[in-house]
């Protein structure tokens, strides 16, 4: 892609930005994919997502594995790894962050299908993961594992 930041209009790719202070007022971005007709996954992985429990307020952590299969925008990655940092000084619960990660990109994005699985640490020896998906994926994408074991001391 020879676009630049400001023919994409982009607010935040190429400058120091802060952490946004909530998932609200956080500034989720898209750039035009430049493969639209081509059915492919694109997949984030963020190994160390952070958020704080909305009752005790102590720190949850989680594995998140994001993928999608787009169609005419993707998700730019600074503003991604942005909002998502941008939950470290939210309360909710863990089913609460998964599902309004994917309904945000969703909004987003509109892409042809997405799936997000929250591999959640044990609070009070629980481990909870967290799952959601849009539907069926098209037939003929390679969907590969999200690559994490069910919890046995997740490393």
């Amino acid at each position: 892609m020879s676009n630049t930041d400001n023919e994409l209009n982009l607010s935040q790719l190429g400058k120091q930005t802060k952490t946004p202070v909530s998932p609200q007022t956080a500034t989720l971005e898209s750039v035009p994919n430049p493969h639209p007709g081509t059915h492919y996954l694109a997949r984030f992985t963020v190994p160390e997502f952070t958020s704080l429990c909305p009752v005790t307020g102590q720190p949850d952590f989680a594995h998140l594995v994001i993928d999608y299969i787009p169609d005419q925008l993707l998700v730019e990655s600074k503003s991604l790894k942005l909002y998502l940092s941008s939950f470290r000084n939210h309360g909710a619960f863990h089913e609460g962050c998964t599902i309004e990660i994917a309904r945000r990109l969703e909004q987003l994005l509109s892409p042809i299908w997405l799936r997000i699985g929250g591999y959640w640490y044990p609070r009070g020896g629980i481990p909870i993961d967290v799952f959601y998906q849009s539907g069926d994926a098209p037939k003929g994408v390679w969907i590969p594992d999200q690559g994490v074991a069910p919890y046995r001391g997740r490393g």
